[in-house]
């Protein structure tokens, strides 16, 4: 079996929401399987406060869990046009990979939540790009065959899944969202089917 690893940070559901869909697009693919996983939030003191478990949803992602995978979605909330600081000080911890390559080669795509349809999800995108364009993976995107990407009014952009959650944290996924959410697993599982 394939293992797409679905690695994503959210505070208020939206995202974990997309990393849902996107794990039903990687499952339909034959000999594919997603692995769901999770950052913990960043603490402001300097004493490591969180635990090793989460209390609810998905576990924390260890440098095994991505040094094993065969493909990654990588997903974060929009922070003034750029990933939230959770998901990047766990991608600022993956210098050995780096050094070693252990990435190189492997697909990976991208996903976003923001509160309002131009609050930065592009942008935000490719900044989760760059890291990995640096490891030397494959980016894989949303090619407009897929007619919800030229349909949709809420979120979705050829540089991949995106959601637009509201000012009041709404958490439902437009029926065009969750298409390309599952589109997109499934582009990825087919990517990583072939390569590897």
């Amino acid at each position: 079996m394939k293992s797409i690893l679905i690695l994503y940070y959210s505070r208020d559901g939206s995202v974990a929401n997309l990393a849902k869909m996107i794990a039903r697009g990687v499952n339909k693919i034959d000999g594919c399987e997603s692995k769901l996983r999770c950052v913990p939030q960043v603490s402001t003191t300097i004493e490591a406060v969180d635990e090793e478990i989460p209390s609810a949803g998905h576990p924390y992602v260890t440098l095994d869990d991505l040094e094993t995978c065969d493909g990654l979605a990588l997903g974060s909330p929009t922070r003034f046009g750029n990933m939230a600081a959770p998901l990047k000080y766990f991608i600022d911890s993956t210098s050995s990979m780096w050094l070693s390559g252990k990435l190189t080669g492997k697909p990976a795509c991208v996903f976003t939540s923001t509160s309002s349809m131009h609050g930065g999800q592009e942008s935000t995108l490719i900044s989760m790009m760059m890291p990995l364009l640096h490891h030397g993976m494959i980016i894989v995107g949303i090619p407009y065959t897929e007619p919800e990407l030229s349909d949709t009014s809420s979120g979705g952009t050829p540089y991949g899944a995106s959601h637009v959650a509201g000012f009041s944290g709404n958490t439902t996924l437009s029926k065009e969202e969750e298409a390309l959410c599952m589109a997109l697993g499934e582009r990825l599982a087919r990517t990583a089917s072939k390569l590897r």
